[in-house]
C-alpha cells in the first residue's frame, strides 16, 4: 500500500534527518544544563534561541521564552497578565481551544468579558468587525490566530495588531500555524506577545515551542511556573533576568537541540513557496472536480485544505483514507469549534489535508485517486 502523510498542520513529518541525529546525540552526552554545569560544550538551547531570534527578526534573543508547546506558551501569556477587574478581551471565532479554553477559565475565575469577532466563509477574521469590536470594547487584550488551522486562511497580523494597539490593547498572536511557513515579525508589526510551536512547520520535535515577549512587556507578566532555575537559588522569587524569569525547571535540552538542527536545516534549504502553493491548488481543484465541498480560501494561505463529501461522515472518510489507501488526514473540529458555524461545517467539522515542503505531486494524485475510488463505490 502506498503511504502519504497529509496531516502536517497537526505535526509535520518527515523531519530532516539532522533533527533525530541532534536529539540522539544530546541524549547520549553527559547532561550539561546551561548555568548549572561547567562543561566546555556548545549550548544547543542557546543556539536554538539565536536561530529563532533570527527567524523572528527580533533584536534580543533573551526575550524568547522556551515552552513545551504553543498551548503552554499561550497559557503563560494569558495567565501571566495582570488582569483588570471585568476587563474585556477581543478574540475571534477562528481561535484554537488553546486560546478559547484559557479565556473561558479566566472569564469564570476573574470575570473577564470575552468578545468574539466573526470570521468569513474562508475562516479569515473580518477586519471591519475586528475594528468595530476594538473600538467598542477597548480591550485589555486582543488575541488572535495568524493562520487558521482549519482552512489555512492567513490573517493580516500587522493590521489587526495595529488596530488593537491604537486602542491601548496588549496584543497576543498565536503563530502555531504560521511559524516556518510564512513570515512572523513581531518587532516590525509591534506585537507584544507571540506564541509558537516547534513541531509543525518549523520541522522540529514535539515538546518544543515558545513565547516571544516584547521587552516592554517583561514587567507586565507574572511568571506562571515558578521553581528551580539553577541560578540565584538564594532568592525566594524567580530571578528577574530573561528568559530565566519565565523558565522554571529542568529544560528539555534534547528536544531543543533537535529544533536547533531543524532551524539550521531550514536556513540552508529555503522553502519553495511556488511549488507548495501549486500542489495546494491542485488538491483543491481536484477535490472540486470530484464533487467535494471544498472550503475556498483566497491567498494568502497555508497549505491546508478542508472539505466534506456529501452523504459521508468526516470520520468515515478519514478512516477509509488511512486504512484502505494509506493516506493520513485529520477529521473533526480540529480544536477550533467556533469557526465551523461560519464555514457551514458544524457540528461535524471537516476532513483536513495539510501539506508540507516534502509533499510530492504523486501523493496529491494518489489522494485524489483514492477519494475518487471511494465516491465511485457509493454510486
Amino acid at each position: 500500500m502506498k503511504f502519504a502523510y497529509l496531516n502536517n498542520a497537526a505535526t509535520s513529518w518527515p523531519k530532516p534527518l539532522q533533527v533525530s541525529e541532534a536529539v540522539a546525540a544530546c541524549i547520549q552526552q553527559v547532561p550539561c544544563h546551561s548555568g548549572r554545569a561547567a562543561f566546555d560544550r556548545a549550548d544547543a538551547a542557546g543556539t536554538c534561541r539565536t536561530l529563532l531570534a533570527e527567524l523572528l527578526q527580533v533584536t534580543d534573543e533573551r526575550q524568547i521564552v522556551f515552552a513545551p508547546n504553543a498551548t503552554h506558551a499561550l497559557n503563560v501569556a494569558l495567565h501571566g497578565l495582570r488582569w483588570q477587574s471585568g476587563a474585556n478581551v477581543v478574540t475571534s471565532a477562528a481561535e484554537h481551544n488553546s486560546v478559547l479554553r484559557p479565556l473561558h477559565y479566566l472569564a469564570k475565575t476573574k470575570g473577564l468579558q470575552i468578545r468574539i469577532v466573526p470570521v468569513d466563509h474562508s475562516g479569515r477574521i473580518v477586519v471591519e468587525e475586528w475594528a468595530a469590536a476594538i473600538k467598542k470594547y477597548r480591550p485589555q487584550l486582543a488575541v488572535f490566530m495568524h493562520a487558521s488551522n482549519v482552512t489555512g486562511a492567513v490573517n493580516d497580523a500587522a493590521l489587526l495588531a495595529k488596530l488593537a494597539k491604537e486602542a491601548g490593547a496588549v496584543t497576543l498572536l498565536d503563530a502555531s500555524q504560521s511559524m516556518g511557513i510564512i513570515p512572523v515579525f513581531p518587532e516590525q508589526w509591534k506585537i507584544d506577545l507571540v506564541a509558537f510551536t516547534g513541531h509543525k512547520y518549523l520541522l522540529g520535535p514535539t515538546g518544543t515551542g515558545g513565547l516571544y515577549i516584547a521587552p516592554h512587556m517583561t514587567a507586565e507578566l507574572e511568571p506562571v511556573w515558578v521553581g528551580g532555575t539553577g541560578i540565584q537559588s538564594e532568592l525566594d522569587e524567580m530571578p528577574s533576568m530573561m528568559p530565566t524569569h519565565f523558565e522554571a525547571g529542568t529544560p528539555n535540552d534534547c528536544a531543543f537541540a533537535g529544533l536547533a538542527a531543524a532551524l539550521a536545516w531550514r536556513s540552508e534549504h529555503p522553502l519553495e513557496e511556488k511549488g507548495l502553493h501549486s500542489l495546494t491548488e491542485r488538491l483543491c481543484s481536484g477535490l472540486k472536480e470530484l464533487g467535494a465541498n471544498v472550503i475556498d480560501v483566497e491567498a494568502p494561505r497555508t497549505p491546508v485544505v478542508s472539505f466534506t463529501l456529501e452523504n459521508w461522515a468526516v470520520e468515515e472518510v478519514g478512516e477509509i483514507l488511512q486504512k484502505s489507501f494509506g493516506i493520513v488526514s485529520r477529521t473533526g473540529l480540529h480544536c477550533a469549534p467556533r469557526t465551523h458555524a461560519f464555514l457551514a461545517t458544524a457540528p461535524s467539522g471537516t476532513v483536513r489535508l495539510s501539506l508540507s515542503r516534502f509533499t510530492t505531486e504523486q501523493e496529491i494524485e494518489d489522494c485524489l485517486s483514492a477519494i475518487g475510488a471511494m465516491l465511485r463505490e457509493t454510486d
